[in-house]
């Protein structure tokens, strides 16, 4: 679903930061920026080194996986209550709890997402990972599930434009979009 994703032309600006892009990222950025996927900052900017959250990469896969760009359909799953970390009030809510009643996200524990944390490379693969179909039988969990994650994400392409390094480090907004 996710990587299959085809779009012939973004219609997406350049943004005011365009010059603080990682040279293989910027594409990624502007074509899911296009389609919704990811938005930029009022001023015209993308913050393609600022750190990313876990409910914000929560946020970035719903959307990808239900079209709903719009975020129209977020209220609908803001009560799902699967995370005791996640109230329904919470900007979030309807983004984390359908992907984690979908289980294309897992917490920390059953019950704690922690949305406000920054996310891994790794865990981001994971996530996306999941959405596709992947983790059926809950191979990127346990010990050595960064292997498992990074290897069948390798076996599939994803990885083409991301350095190996760069997967174990709090990550960018501009590694998700590459990795989106």
């Amino acid at each position: 679903m996710l990587l299959s994703v085809m779009v012939m032309g973004t219609g997406a600006a350049s943004f005011t930061d365009q010059d603080e892009f990682s040279d293989n990222y910027a594409e990624a950025a502007e074509v899911l920026t296009g389609m919704g996927i990811i938005q930029g900052y009022d001023d015209g900017s993308f913050l393609p080194q600022r750190n990313i959250n876990r409910a914000q990469v929560a946020t970035m896969i719903y959307r990808a996986a239900t079209s709903d760009v719009t975020d129209t359909q977020t209220p609908i799953y803001a009560d799902y209550d699967k995370f005791d970390d996640v109230q329904s009030d919470d900007w979030f809510a309807g983004y984390v709890n359908y992907c984690g009643n979908a289980e294309y996200i897992k917490g920390f524990t059953p019950d704690t997402f922690g949305p406000y944390k920054q996310v891994t490379g790794y865990q981001v693969l994971a996530m996306i990972l999941r959405a596709v179909g992947y983790d059926a039988n809950d191979e990127f969990t346990g010990s050595g599930w960064e292997i498992r994650t990074a290897s069948t994400a390798e076996s599939l392409g994803i990885l083409d434009n991301v350095q190996d390094a760069t997967l174990g480090q709090p990550a960018t907004r501009e590694l998700v979009a590459e990795i989106l």
